[in-house]
């Protein structure tokens, strides 16, 4: 089920993206701030979302089976395909588990804007849940500072299963995570939604301090400045 501009999510605000571009961070310092719930897409995901799609085959087909073969056979995953069909199936995967995130976000829904923050919060999936486009934005980092992250932030390119060749294993995926940042960038376009370009020249607070500007309308209800 999904619910348009009128009905229960219309108080979400969504930040999407790329990944290590500081969603969660600003997510956080935003809920602290203003008193907004925040919900952390890959903390639902690496939870409930992984034991729904185990439980769920025929629900969530693409999620089930990939995480059948993460688990016995996780080169298929990370060392066979080309970086290409692994963003493709990783953009696969983000319609199947954002029914997911649907169902969280309605047991979270009180009335009060709520912040949603994670990679799979996709342009397409979000933009006709808006009741206005600045409810959404998505943080992108250049390519400079992507591989900043990347020398600062080994965890960045590993691969969480054992795989026979893992130097490769970790080469598809940082080509496979730059694929999904910049088609986001180009969805977020048609759809008219806001795209950040994170370069490293802020702070954490100076980037929440651009996301909280952008959300204004709907944190001012919080009551704090």
């Amino acid at each position: 089920m999904r619910w348009g501009p009128s009905g229960e999510l219309g108080t979400v605000l969504w930040i999407g993206g790329a990944q290590w571009a500081g969603k969660t961070s600003v997510a956080w310092l935003l809920s602290r701030r203003f008193g907004v719930t925040a919900y952390h897409y890959d903390f639902h995901d690496a939870r409930g979302h992984y034991d729904r799609a185990l439980a769920h085959a025929g629900r969530y087909p693409h999620r089930h089976a990939w995480q059948v073969l993460q688990a016995h056979d996780p080169d298929t995953n990370w060392v066979r395909p080309s970086p290409e069909e692994m963003a493709d199936n990783c953009k696969r995967g983000h319609v199947e588990r954002f029914g997911m995130v649907l169902d969280d976000l309605r047991a979270l829904s009180s009335g009060r804007p709520l912040v949603a923050e994670g990679w799979g919060l996709r342009p397409e999936l979000v933009a006709p849940l808006l009741a206005d486009p600045r409810q959404a934005v998505f943080l992108v980092p250049t390519e400079a500072f992507r591989q900043r992250r990347l020398r600062e932030l080994p965890r960045a390119a590993d691969v969480s299963a054992p795989v026979s060749d893992p130097r490769r294993a970790r080469a598809n995926r940082v080509a496979r995570d730059r694929l999904p940042a910049e088609d986001v960038v180009e969805r977020a376009r048609e759809h008219g939604l806001r795209v950040v370009e994170v370069d490293g020249s802020l702070s954490v607070g100076g980037l929440a301090g651009v996301v909280a500007d952008h959300f204004g309308p709907w944190l001012s209800r919080c009551g704090v400045s």
